[in-house]
């Protein structure tokens, strides 16, 4: 009988714990949602004034490269190491996020864009919701009797940061999930996880900030025999992309550094270099976070061939010498344009390849494998599931678990790796 007794007083106490972490995830999601808000409404302004003039802007590329680093070479202190704090966080590397990080991030963000870098957007999303989290959680009695605790709230910001800014909560819970650590999930996380990316999206939209829908209005017959090798073909090559993405960015900083070790001297020259290189391809077309050639292949623009490649190579360079934002964005990019190039080759609807790029090029960018498919369907309809499904599978296991976060560790043999 006292063994009775025991199972239900740890079923109710589990459960006690499960609502009180679905609460918090509420709080945390609508908290995060405002300064997404602010930061996704600003990013929008700043992109709108650099296209009214983008060669002006592309002229101040060097002294604005110059300013990010002074940002956070002056003020950012464990800042500056960004996405990377996260990760050291949660391995226990580091012990705190100081709250000077979203301002820091969003601000850098904001000056990288303003002069045309190509850089996104995901990575201060994420950020600024990991930092809103952890600040709450350590100052919460109940964090410091939670096993596990640190990760908890790191997870439940991320997840909150990704859906508040791309209004994709599905896509939100798998990608905060899984990216810490690939080849695993943080279920203890999940039940703040999931209300804090919920609460995150519908406080967001109802200031404003709505997800983009790509709606593909096309009807294709998910055939094994026929069409299956083509899907397996399409995610092979997006995996092959998304992994060279990751390391192409890793080979750059590293040899841009060694290069020329002044940070400063480094996103200036780098910023000059690439301000030349932006004006003579197509006068800034690839700049900013490559919203406008994702626009452009789902809306009927014109879309070269070529695009995916600059695109790749412009903000691999951005991301390289120092500038400041995220990498996902500019993947959804690269993903579209290579996918609406690619699927006539292989006689596929070229709409549907764009969809399927936009979601495994990314997958494979960031080594996660729900997540891609989730965006896929969040964003192009549930209804091709089994595209999605077919296609981010094979790119995710092409990518040899390459990933655009140097930190990210795997899960092999029951244990990281």
């Amino acid at each position: 009988m006292s063994g009775l007794k025991e199972d239900i007083g740890c079923y109710f106490s589990d459960l006690k714990k499960v609502l009180i972490l679905g609460l918090l995830g509420i709080g945390i999601g609508a908290v995060t949602a405002v300064f997404e808000v602010i930061f996704g409404k600003i990013l929008s302004f700043v992109i709108a004034v650099h296209q009214q003039h983008p060669l002006l802007w592309l002229g101040f590329l060097p002294a604005a490269g110059f300013l990010v680093v002074g940002m956070f070479e002056k003020l950012g202190g464990s800042a500056k190491k960004g996405m990377n704090l996260v990760f050291e966080v949660s391995q226990g590397i580091s012990l705190r996020i100081p709250k000077r990080l979203v301002a820091l991030m969003t601000g850098a963000t904001w000056l990288s864009n303003l002069a045309g870098a190509s850089v996104g957007r995901e990575g201060v999303a994420v950020q600024i919701g990991a930092t809103v989290s952890h600040v709450i959680g350590r100052n919460l009695p109940f964090f410091k009797d939670l096993k596990g605790g640190k990760t908890i709230f790191l997870v439940t910001g991320m997840a909150a940061g990704f859906a508040g800014l791309f209004g994709t909560p599905f896509t939100a819970v798998f990608f905060a999930l899984e990216v810490l650590v690939a080849g695993t999930l943080k279920y203890r996380a999940l039940p703040s996880a999931l209300c804090a990316s919920f609460s995150a999206s519908c406080v967001s939209s109802l200031l404003g900030l709505h997800k983009e829908a790509f709606p593909l209005f096309v009807s294709p017959v998910f055939d094994v025999v026929q069409v299956g090798w083509k899907l397996v073909l399409l995610g092979v090559l997006f995996g092959l992309t998304g992994g060279a993405f990751a390391q192409s960015l890793k080979w750059t900083k590293k040899h841009a550094a060694q290069k020329i070790s002044n940070p400063y001297l480094r996103a200036a020259a780098g910023g000059a270099v690439l301000a030349v290189l932006f004006m003579v391809c197509s006068q800034g077309r690839y700049s900013c976070t490559g919203g406008n050639l994702i626009e452009m292949a789902f809306e009927g623009g014109t879309i070269y061939s070529w695009d995916w490649i600059l695109k790749f190579i412009l903000t691999i360079g951005s991301l390289g010498v120092g500038f400041v934002g995220g990498e996902v964005t500019p993947l959804f990019a690269i993903g579209s344009t290579l996918g609406l190039t690619v699927g006539p080759l292989l006689g596929l609807d070229p709409l549907l390849c764009a969809a399927l790029g936009y979601a495994a090029v990314f997958g494979a960018g960031t080594n996660t494998w729900l997540a891609a498919m989730m965006v896929g369907m969040e964003i192009f309809g549930f209804a091709y599931f089994p595209f999605f499904f077919v296609v981010c599978s094979a790119a995710y296991l092409m990518n040899q678990n390459e990933s655009i976060y140097a930190l990210q560790r795997r899960f092999e043999d029951g244990k990281e790796a």
